[in-house]
């Protein structure tokens, strides 16, 4: 497997399977009762991407030009999500839920006229590979007119088994409640998704029926009128692990570990060291080069962009970040989006940013809150710093200039400037703005009482008797 398959391969490397061109049908109409959420099922996230759009831009990367993502009536919050995400996926509706049979008819319709392999896949299976669709769709090209993906399992209970003959060749999908005890023990089983040749579509869909206790289209009786009709049926076999199907929380949670782990094996192969990898948790959008060094209990989360030399220590959380060159992040840190840092910038404990670029070299090492800012090179912020940023109706910016000096516990009242070389003295609240080379302060006079210490512990004791 490439290993950016599992690490942002659509964001970094851009680089497509030299395969065969499908068409994709996306069944996505179940309710996922199970979920217990007003949000559609494929919409809910792992490593920050709906798992919809795993299932897309796995299908695309594999060679997909053309996908129909079924849904139902009641989820218009998939609609407008395909809408905004995925314009140039059509959508199909299934109105009444007649079973996956009905679905593919339906996105089959949707799609009339299409003359290359047809895959049919499901909304709720994320963590299967690009490589994995292209052998199907390849098996297609090769003849086959039917392509089952089956993987094994040690807990076959519950999936339909794939039957073979003494050739190995499939010659049926035997559902659980209709197999034998022999058949019970196969433990080669079907993840649901298959390839079909764009004629054995046409003719195979209109053959279903649904003539049985549950009054359903099942696709899997096509492997049964592929039989019947001696046309050429083919299957391959996955990971049992990129096959899982979410249904519930316990199964999201599950497959946000399977794909963590992805993520982790995939950063790791591409140079980037983890210290205590299985605390650390990635992004699908995040792109983290390398000799990149991450220290454990770190978050990367959105669209991150790590940079050759960066090292992130440990308890640091980023978000939508830049990260430049040989700089030092944390611990204890927190980069909220729109954070921007030059090459070599220190970002040090305790340390929160938004909106805010930092030139090459500037450095804040503790205890600052910098927001909606401008931070020329080699500007130092000293701890307690505050970029008062927001009155309750606007944001303003802060702009500080190339190596000024910024003391510690100063807030800085946009919208104001620091000049060039400027100096504010610790302690300062700057409402205006200062130019370049000039030291500013407000600081009201220290006044010191001599024995005052000793007059006020001798006042409170007789108060106390």
């Amino acid at each position: 497997m490439n290993s950016f398959e599992t690490c942002n391969w659509f964001a970094y490397k851009n680089n497509m399977i030299n395969g065969t061109n499908f068409t994709s049908y996306i069944l996505a109409a179940g309710q996922g009762k199970r979920m217990k959420s007003a949000l559609a099922k494929p919409l809910h996230k792992i490593g920050g991407m709906a798992m919809l759009s795993w299932v897309i831009k796995t299908a695309q990367h594999a060679g997909s030009s053309q996908l129909c993502v079924v849904t139902s009536p009641h989820a218009q919050d998939m609609v407008d999500y395909i809408q905004n995400s995925h314009e140039t996926c059509q959508i199909a509706i299934q109105d009444t839920a007649l079973g996956t049979g009905h679905a593919t008819k339906i996105a089959h319709a949707a799609m009339e006229g299409r003359d290359n392999p047809i895959l049919v896949l499901f909304g709720d299976t994320p963590l299967i590979t690009s490589e994995t669709l292209a052998k199907m769709a390849d098996a297609i090209t090769k003849g086959a007119d039917i392509c089952v993906l089956g993987f094994e399992t040690a807990s076959p209970t519950g999936y339909g088994r794939l039957k073979t003959n003494e050739e190995g060749r499939l010659i049926a999908i035997i559902e659980e409640a209709d197999a034998s005890e022999a058949e019970k023990a196969i433990t080669l089983v079907n993840a649901g998704v298959m390839a079909l040749s764009p004629d054995f579509a046409n003719s195979g869909l209109q053959s279903l029926e649904n003539g049985n206790a549950q009054g359903e289209y099942y696709l899997t009786d096509l492997v049964a009128i592929a039989e019947t009709q001696g046309l050429k049926i083919a299957y391959e076999i996955a990971q049992e692990a990129e096959l899982l199907g979410v249904n519930s929380r316990t199964d999201l949670a599950k497959a946000e570990a399977a794909l963590q782990d992805r993520l982790r094996q995939a950063a790791m192969e591409n140079g980037v060291t983890l210290v205590a990898p299985e605390t650390i948790f990635l992004s699908s959008d995040s792109v983290i080069e390398a000799d990149v060094i991450i220290e454990p209990h770190t978050v990367i989360a959105g669209r991150c962009h790590i940079r050759c030399g960066a090292h992130i220590k440990s308890f640091s959380h980023l978000e939508d970040a830049d990260v430049g060159n040989d700089a030092i992040i944390g611990p204890y840190a927190r980069l909220r989006p729109g954070t921007i840092l030059g090459n070599a910038v220190r970002i040090g404990n305790f340390v929160e940013t938004k909106k805010a670029v930092f030139e090459d070299g500037a450095k804040a090492n503790h205890l600052s809150y910098i927001g909606d800012a401008q931070v020329g090179a080699k500007a130092n912020i000293g701890a307690g710093t505050i970029t008062c940023n927001y009155d309750g109706y606007d944001k303003f910016k802060t702009e500080i200039g190339q190596g000024a000096f910024i003391g510690s516990n100063t807030a800085l009242v946009a919208p104001v400037t620091i000049g060039d070389g400027a100096i504010i003295g610790a302690g300062s609240t700057i409402t205006k703005s200062v130019s370049p080379d000039d030291l500013s302060l407000t600081r009201a006079p220290q006044k010191t009482l001599g024995g005052g210490g000793t007059s006020f512990r001798n006042k409170k004791k007789a108060k106390d008797q």
